[in-house]
């Protein structure tokens, strides 16, 4: 499974490590991703999702309706496209 946050989708990104000599090796960052359940009033059941730490603040912010109707809208789009 990639790493992926559902939320956000934001991915492991790369870089450089930069030693003291300023030799610069190749590096990943990874995302802070975290298994979550949320209880979805509405149809009475627990969702799960991999969401970042970003992505559980924009929850907080938006309520979890808002953000699983952003994600279905963009699985829809990817689709038509």
């Amino acid at each position: 499974m990639p790493r992926i946050c559902d939320v956000t989708g934001k991915k492991p990104m790369k870089g450089h490590l930069v030693s003291h000599a300023n030799n610069k090796t190749i590096r990943t960052f990874l995302p802070n991703l975290h298994y979550r359940r949320f209880w979805l009033e509405t149809e009475r059941r627990w969702v799960r999702l991999r969401v970042s730490t970003s992505g559980l603040r924009r929850i907080d912010k938006l309520g979890l309706e808002a953000v699983l109707a952003e994600i279905k809208a963009k699985k829809k789009e990817k689709a038509k496209a």
